[in-house]
């Protein structure tokens, strides 16, 4: 077989790609370093400042803050001036790494670095031996999913997600019942519990850690028309006597099911006649070479590999993937037996799609 000729300056330039992503993929974690401590917020309101000015502002030990620092200023989101020898985040950086940025904070989307580190050796046992990594094995998943789902979908979902599912706004006021699949820490449901105290609101999640944070946060809010319960969403489909239900959600809980088709023929199922199933997913193609360009494409493989689809395959289940795609998300709903689907995508939001469904055409 013929092999192509040894190109010297592809691979010099290729090496030199290598580099630039191990001081990124450094730079990722001292960024989520950032985010937790808070020096981003800090550093962006004393403007300017030495590494013991700084730890003194932000609580911190100043020998971690000055090596903290000296990442960031070789990593340029930190700027420093040798002779005063301080340091200044620029407001043009600032405006993309602190809590007062969001929804635009990207540090916190870089918690997932170091998140998913931290399973490392099970998924490199797993590529031998198979199976999966369950939830449980996942410290912070929860805590940073609720975080970041606080920026993609919290910040809009009233001013842009509600109005995609034409009338869900006057149900809710007038009074009606919301199901959230794979709820998580319940954060949508809360917001919407209440916005909407007419209307009466059921969450599930397999995480009994997070449902127990969102029992906790129902009753400190004293809200009583919101329930959150444990369950295995891979028998949805098969109540006896399924609760029905106008309006169903899912926030980015479909594609880590174990028994994806399972869920959707539940929704199904549980859906009134003029109901509207809103799922809020993964943009992307199911075709990998048509992710190429996406801009998030490498992340969101590495997070389906390091957790959405071995959480999946840890249950036994098919392990779809994060980038399942809306091809793949067609032929299910199709299969599940809706008849109406419409995908949006929010201007300001490339990472997600939200499918409008409903059961009949």
């Amino acid at each position: 077989m013929a092999t192509s000729a040894y190109d010297t300056q592809r691979a010099e330039a290729f090496s030199g790609r290598l580099l630039e992503t191990l001081n990124s993929g450094a730079l990722a974690v001292m960024i989520s370093v950032g985010h937790r401590t808070g020096l981003f917020d800090a550093l962006a309101e004393v403007d300017a400042a030495t590494s013991e000015e700084l730890a003194e502002a932000a609580g911190l030990h100043e020998r971690y803050v000055r090596e903290w620092l000296a990442a960031m200023t070789t990593g340029r989101v930190v700027e420093y001036e040798p002779k005063a020898e301080r340091y200044r985040l620029p407001p043009e950086h600032a405006s993309w790494l602190t809590r007062a940025a969001s929804p635009d904070n990207v540090a916190v989307t870089a918690q997932f670095i170091p998140l998913l580190a931290t399973v490392e050796d099970e998924i490199v046992r797993c590529f031998f031996e198979g199976g999966g990594v369950p939830y449980e094995r996942f410290g912070r998943f929860h805590e940073v999913m609720a975080e970041d789902s606080g920026q993609t979908v919290l910040s809009v979902l009233f001013t842009h997600i509600l109005p995609l599912v034409p009338g869900a706004e006057e149900r809710l006021e007038a009074g009606t019942s919301l199901l959230d699949l794979g709820c998580g820490r319940g954060r949508a449901l809360l917001a919407l519990a209440e916005r909407f105290p007419n209307s009466r609101f059921l969450g599930y999640d397999l995480s009994s850690e997070a449902i127990s944070y969102a029992q906790e946060q129902a009753a400190a809010r004293e809200l009583r028309n919101v329930q959150f319960r444990v369950r295995d969403l891979s028998t949805f489909d098969a109540d006896a006597e399924p609760e029905s239900f106008e309006l169903v959600t899912t926030f980015d809980a479909v594609h880590d099911q174990a028994r994806p088709l399972a869920l959707l023929r539940g929704i199904r199922r549980t859906l009134t006649d003029d109901g509207v199933y809103l799922m809020q997913d993964i943009h992307g193609s199911s075709l990998v070479h048509e992710n190429i360009d996406h801009p998030g494409g490498t992340l969101l493989y590495t997070i389906s590999c390091m957790h959405c689809m071995t959480v999946s395959l840890a249950q036994g289940g098919e392990g779809l993937g994060t980038l399942w795609g809306e091809q793949k998300a067609r032929e299910l709903l199709a299969e599940a037996g809706f008849g109406s689907v419409d995908v949006h995508q929010l201007e300001h939001d490339p990472f997600n799609a939200y499918y409008v469904v409903r059961g009949r055409v």
